[in-house]
């Protein structure tokens, strides 16, 4: 059947994303109300070298979402996890094993999988702690701080270097550069917008390059991190090269950082304004943390959408859909569903079910750092419950001008001074 783009908001370009919240909300209700909706794309910043795409299918329902995720042999993830269309190589490097399909994806999961050991994630929950006791520390007698770059980056890329055995020294130029590559649509990470994929280009690189040299010293060697057991791991006589490792640690800089700490970030937010939701959990933190860290999640949605390209005719939520088409699966919009969740503007510690699709929807891609996030989620609360109780966000967020990752770069807080513990 031929595409014939909808009159309903687009929410493909950056600019849907970064106006008033009761639009955006109203918007993505019309959007749920009716059938995946085929819209334009963002026009290419760099049209010579990747040009404007075809236009691509918004699916908005929960239960399409979950359909698809399920389906992964429809579905195809390996021609790239966002709307634009990138060179393959371009795809494979910034998005490793979450743009590809099986038997592909199964095998570089599998081995990626082999390093995560109980003794590793035990000492990733010890280091969660002692992180986030340390960057409360660091800002207790302020009063003040940006709460995202002060306390929502600074856990999770900790714990991601910590993870990758990344030197210390190097905190600063892994975030300026995970931001580059998520933030390349906002102009404060990218000022030149004359060349853009350039910056992209050179921030891959940069990190890749740090990546390489940290494998390289890890060969043969016997360190408790996970690139040395990546770098050294066999499964099935298989290895991964310093390319994969690579990819792997910009995958994680991106996924496992810049995710969880816009889950923190907005997580303040959400408890400011509603401070008798953050009295229930101050109240009984263990008893209610696991429903109020799913429930961050569920608003949050730090990923706002995932890309998947049909790979036969196919029907998604009643539309029909050619082979080829491209699908984004906008989590944000499903998380918000009316038919799954009982008034889903609101912020609920203790709502319950929750089946949100904050971390992907069920299928091979479900995010493999789900259980990290939660735990460095629930632990920085905690470490602020306890030590800075009063804290609250005192501006709107500054928002990140992108519509894959519902990203905030900035958000004022404040809090009655204390002393370093």
């Amino acid at each position: 059947m031929p595409v014939v783009e909808t009159k309903l908001p687009n929410p493909i370009p950056r600019a849907f994303w970064t106006r008033p919240q009761p639009e955006i909300e109203h918007d993505l209700a019309n959007l749920r109300a009716v059938p995946p909706t085929f819209h334009a794309e963002e026009a290419s910043e760099v049209p010579d070298l990747i040009p404007t795409g075809p236009g691509c299918w918004v699916v908005t329902r929960h239960e399409d979402i979950l359909a698809m995720s399920k389906q992964p042999h429809l579905f195809s993830s390996a021609s790239g996890v966002t709307i634009i269309d990138t060179p393959s190589e371009f795809t494979e490097f910034f998005s490793s094993m979450i743009a590809m399909d099986d038997p592909r994806h199964a095998r570089l999961r599998k081995l990626v999988s082999a390093g995560f050991t109980p003794r590793m994630l035990a000492k990733l929950t010890d280091g969660v702690q002692i992180q986030a006791a340390s960057i409360v520390d660091q800002i207790a007698e302020a009063g003040r701080c940006d709460f995202v770059v002060d306390v929502a980056a600074r856990l999770p890329l900790k714990i991601v270097c910590d993870l990758m055995g990344i030197p210390d020294s190097q905190l600063d130029f892994v975030f300026e550069q995970s931001n580059v590559i998520l933030g390349a649509g906002d102009p404060e990470y990218v000022p030149d917008r004359t060349d853009v994929l350039t910056a992209i280009l050179e921030a891959g690189g940069g990190l890749a390059e740090l990546m390489k040299d940290v494998a390289e010293s890890k060969t043969g060697g016997h360190s408790d991190d996970l690139t040395t057991m990546l770098v050294n791991a066999e499964v099935d006589g298989e290895k991964l090269s310093f390319a994969e490792i690579a990819s792997f640690f910009i995958l994680l800089v991106v996924a496992g950082n810049e995710t969880t700490r816009n889950a923190i970030g907005w997580g303040l937010k959400f408890l400011t304004d509603n401070p008798e939701q953050k009295a229930i959990w101050a109240a009984d933190f263990d008893g209610v943390s696991g429903g109020a860290v799913e429930e961050i999640v569920r608003l949050a949605s730090p990923v706002t959408y995932m890309r998947r390209t049909a790979t036969e005719d196919v029907v998604v939520g009643g539309q029909e859909i050619a082979a080829g088409d491209k699908l984004a699966m906008f989590y944000l919009a499903a998380n918000r569903d009316e038919d799954v969740f009982v008034d889903p503007l609101r912020f609920d510690v203790l709502r319950d079910p929750n089946p949100h699709l904050g971390f992907g929807g069920p299928g091979p891609h479900f995010c493999l750092g789900a259980h990290l996030a939660r735990r460095e989620i629930s632990v920085m609360f905690r470490e602020l419950f306890d030590r800075l109780p009063d804290i609250e966000a005192v501006d709107e967020p500054a928002l990140l001008a992108s519509s894959f990752i519902h990203g905030v770069k900035h958000l004022e807080a404040r809090f009655t001074p204390v002393s370093p513990a």
